[in-house]
């Protein structure tokens, strides 16, 4: 990824956030000497130092992809700025974004007690706390039947890109228009990137 060194993530506990903040990633790898793209949850394991998923079954990507090199990209926040914010009209649109990219080798998990492990994992991070879904509640049968329809694998990370667009390349008064503005709009993604400038200001 083109990282300009004012934008660059250099530590890893914040890549590490992004990650697991927008863990609903694109994954790519090459299937049938093409390039290949599944969107699906990823989820990190710090300790192990893996990102762990599941294709669905029919879902041919995964049937040449053990031992490749993969890319994970995880899309954070991100909105357009317009020019009409700054002080000066002799300027151009750009966007502001957060992105973080994992590079790794995918295994494919055979283990079943592994794969239950990881489907559990991922069912706990997404249900709300206060949920009744438990997925060692479901009738095991059923379980076991719905298992047979994925394919589980982790992906033994080797490489983690991050890249923070947040208008550092522009003076300090020009990040505090852009922070004004973006605060008055009401959007999830507008408002994170406000925050996020804000931050990077005090730094």
């Amino acid at each position: 990824m083109y990282i300009p060194k004012q934008f660059n993530i250099k530590e890893l506990a914040a890549a590490y956030d992004v990650i697991q903040e927008n863990s609903f990633s694109t994954l790519f790898s090459l299937h049938e000497g093409m390039p290949f793209a599944t969107h699906l949850p990823l989820l990190l394991n710090k300790e192990k130092d893996c990102l762990y998923g599941h294709f669905a079954r029919p879902n041919p990507q995964w049937k040449d992809i053990r031992n490749q090199t993969v890319l994970a990209v995880f899309h954070g926040p991100h909105c357009y700025i317009s020019p009409s914010w700054y002080e000066t009209n002799k300027a151009v649109p750009t966007w502001n974004y957060v992105t973080v990219h994992v590079y790794g080798e995918l295994e494919l998990i055979e283990d079943e007690h592994e794969l239950m492990d990881s489907l559990n994992d991922m069912v706990l991070k997404y249900e709300a706390p206060d949920s009744s879904y438990r997925l060692q509640d479901v009738d095991a049968k059923f379980l076991a039947g719905m298992s047979k329809g994925v394919q589980g694998f982790k992906i033994k990370i080797n490489k983690i890109e991050g890249k923070a667009k947040l208008s550092q390349n522009h003076s300090s008064q020009r990040q505090e228009l852009v922070i004004n503005q973006l605060e008055q709009i009401s959007y999830t993604d507008e408002q994170q990137i406000s925050s996020l400038m804000k931050a990077n200001l005090k730094k």
